[in-house]
């Protein structure tokens, strides 16, 4: 592939324009509002969707009874243009029904998630009508389904399917409200409404893989990739999404590697393809749970020692802080060429991509064998 300009200034300008896109990319914001009554549990999943252990630093405080006072935004830990806003339960004292919205700064979230560990109540479903009234997006999760579904195998007769089924119908059409003549959320305005049933500590099982489906699906399409990014390796679809959408940027990366490759100054190539690596790699690692905090967490909530789930990572790349020496060292520079201006250009674009290809793919391949490693499986995915 080769490209043309008229002159550096333009070959610089072209390559400052993909370097400004490719930054938007990363750093669209999206806000989460988890909201719901006082004790429902919104703090713990605020942690688990970060992948933060609730005694962690950085993680939202939780106990057993509110601990939330005041709306408190969570950035996560490896994007910080994602935050989890923490609101205070709808109900309380400073926070009357009422006002709630208002209070709480509706306007910045780009959905919101409304939390019960038992039934919804008079103001869940308040809070979902006058959220439907302002044209956004509201989602019901049930938590602690781990506790329910545990109790239930105490009888004879137990189906695990055949209890979330009753568990989902029954806050579907029994809302504990007995001020209304109607019973259930479809019988209280609310349109459509999902109730998704979650055990914050187990992610991967449940409804949370279709929670992830519907905000992927009602997202709009620039926000879609910046929720697969953080979203957890609840299976190996997420994995696959993550790597494909990966796979879509690498034709600008490449570009911009080429571009460095036009301008003739001595090392520019060079510094232009490693800084490209560095942050694509980086990004990967992350994205995909490799880094080491990531890691020595999945081993905290899995219980798999830290040393078990590395030992199935190949990628040198992987629970190491990606720097310019360590990608020397792994010697995808040497693949950059040093020739003439216009074959500079071509080739700089080829070896990029394919290095980059190649460093995406061996990276999800770790990460399915983490995700495998981590529970307990004895297949590949």
């Amino acid at each position: 592939m080769f490209f043309f300009f008229n002159s550096n200034n333009d070959t610089a300008a072209a390559a400052a324009k993909i370097q400004e896109n490719l930054k938007q990319q990363n750093n669209i914001p999206l806000n989460i509002a988890i909201t719901g009554e006082s004790g429902s549990g919104k703090s713990t999943f605020v942690n688990a969707f970060r992948e933060l252990c609730d005694d962690e630093e950085g993680a939202a405080p939780t106990g057993v009874t509110e601990t939330t006072s005041e709306v408190t935004p969570y950035p996560h830990p490896n994007y910080p243009n994602v935050t989890f806003w923490d609101l205070p339960g709808i109900g309380t004292t400073n926070f009357p029904a009422k006002k709630y919205l208002k209070l709480v700064g509706f306007q910045k979230f780009d959905f919101f998630i409304i939390i019960s560990d038992t039934r919804f109540r008079e103001n869940d479903v308040k809070l979902a009508k006058e959220i439907q009234k302002m044209k956004k997006k509201f989602y019901f999760v049930r938590t602690k389904i781990d506790n329910n579904i545990r109790d239930e195998k105490r009888k004879k007769d137990f189906n695990e399917e055949e209890t979330l089924t009753k568990i989902r119908e029954d806050y579907l059409y029994n809302v504990d409200m007995c001020f209304f003549c109607e019973t259930g959320l479809s019988g209280l305005g609310i349109k459509s409404p999902q109730v998704f049933l979650v055990s914050t500590f187990e992610l991967h099982l449940y409804d949370f893989p279709l929670l992830q489906q519907t905000l992927e699906r009602d997202l709009p399409s620039n926000k879609r990739d910046t929720l697969l990014f953080v979203m957890p390796n609840i299976n190996p679809e997420i994995i696959i999404k993550k790597k494909k959408s990966f796979k879509r940027r690498l034709y600008w990366l490449a570009t911009l590697s080429a571009l460095g490759a036009a301008v003739p100054v001595p090392g520019l190539s060079i510094a232009v393809d490693v800084a490209v690596l560095a942050g694509a790699v980086t990004h990967y690692v992350h994205a995909f749970g490799l880094d080491v905090p990531s890691l020595a967490r999945l081993s905290d909530r899995t219980g798999v020692p830290y040393a078990d789930l590395c030992a199935v990572i190949l990628s040198p790349l992987a629970a190491a802080k990606i720097t310019i020496e360590l990608l020397m060292k792994v010697e995808v520079s040497r693949f950059i060429p040093i020739v003439g201006i216009p074959l500079a250009m071509g080739l700089s674009f080829a070896t990029t991509y394919t290095i980059l290809k190649s460093i995406l793919n061996e990276l999800a391949d770790d990460a399915e064998k983490v995700f495998v490693k981590a529970l307990g499986l004895n297949t590949s995915v």
